[in-house]
């Protein structure tokens, strides 16, 4: 265990990364879990146009991106022990 451990649950928690996400978001969220440097103004309009607020398109998109962060972390830390 290292002190950043409670740091790092924390985070998982408050990110909520396993929220279910509107169906709508699935090509969105895989582009920002995979590929996030692709994502481009014009997939967060897109959302917009669906109708989804700023508040909401912000939450998945943290959410999607923290658990594809501690996804990675974890692999990490895994080939360490």
């Amino acid at each position: 265990m290292t002190r950043y451990d409670p740091l790092v649950e924390r985070l998982r928690r408050a990110a909520q990364p396993d929220r279910e996400a509107p169906p709508e978001f699935a090509q969105y969220l895989d582009k920002v879990r995979s590929n996030a440097y692709k994502v481009t103004d014009d997939d967060i309009q897109a959302l917009r146009e669906a109708g989804y607020s700023e508040d909401v398109i912000f939450e998945q998109t943290v959410s999607v991106a923290v658990a594809a962060g501690l996804k990675r972390l974890d692999a990490g830390l895994g080939m360490l022990r």
